[in-house]
């Protein structure tokens, strides 16, 4: 996988229940209609992806539970690779060409991965029809896995927005409820920059943050840790001994910040 999609050590897979197969296979010629796709994104899907599957849909009637208006159903596309390596925009064409939920299987070689970003309606969406009515976060991946691993049944949830919500859990927040998971790297869900993250007071008196505020604190962290070696860098670079203790004291602040966002998103995933 490129670099900027956030990996995660440990694996993960469910087990889809058999009323949810869908078991379509998606022409990549209509995931370029659909997406504006570039001629350099489509040489990309052409050398990378072999077959595009959309394997599951968890809706209403598959899985039993009410749709909510920010998630109607919830599709399961698995990816067929040529090789290991898979560009991130493929993926992002794939997710403005369907208007809904996604979560990714990606297959390669007998070996198996998952791989998500949160995605939500827009407020103000210009049409129906608009791609830009959807917004998404940053990519989070599993290790890959045997593709024979063992699965796990699909979490407890009240709705389909709660289905989701447990679905990206062990992804995002790198931890669900039976353990598992931890966060690793990388940078964005609503463009959040290496400015310091700050979980309002409500958050930090509950330990209980939305979903979106758990993916900005992760990707917070993200951020901070790209600062922090983009610092060592330079300072690997410098000569002059003044430099050094300047970008050594930078050093340590940026090292501090991490080490209070890590801080934060442990209390929050402790409650």
């Amino acid at each position: 996988m490129t670099s900027s999609f956030i990996p995660q050590p440990s694996a993960l897979l469910f087990a889809w229940p058999k009323q949810a197969a869908f078991g379509r296979v998606v022409p990549k010629s209509k995931i370029y209609e659909h997406a504006a796709v570039s001629a350099a994104l489509k040489e990309r899907f052409v050398l990378q992806v072999e077959q595009i599957n959309w394997a599951y849909k968890l809706a209403p009637e598959t899985v039993n539970l009410p749709a909510t208006p920010a998630v109607a159903e919830i599709q399961v596309f698995r990816l067929n690779l040529k090789g290991a390596s898979l560009d991130q925009d493929v993926l992002k064409a794939i997710d403005r060409a369907i208007p809904f939920s996604l979560i990714f299987e990606l297959v390669q070689g007998g070996r198996i991965k998952l791989v998500a970003a949160y995605k939500r309606p827009a407020q103000n969406p210009k049409s129906a029809a608009d791609s830009s009515r959807w917004v998404m976060g940053s990519y989070f991946e599993t290790d890959w896995q045997p593709e024979t691993s063992p699965r796990q049944q699909l979490p407890v949830a009240l709705d389909m927005a709660g289905l989701y919500e447990q679905l990206l859990s062990p992804l995002i927040f790198g931890k669900d409820e039976g353990g598992g998971l931890r966060d690793e790297k990388t940078p964005h869900l609503s463009d959040v920059t290496a400015a310091p993250y700050m979980v309002g007071a409500q958050g930090l008196q509950t330990g209980r943050l939305t979903l979106e505020q758990r993916i900005e604190l992760a990707e917070a962290i993200a951020s901070q840790q790209k600062q922090v070696e983009r610092i060592k860098t330079r300072l690997g670079r410098e000569k002059q001994f003044n430099k050094r203790v300047a970008i050594n004291a930078e050093l340590r602040d940026a090292k501090q910040e991490l080490q209070r966002l890590t801080q934060q998103q442990a209390a929050t995933q402790s409650h």
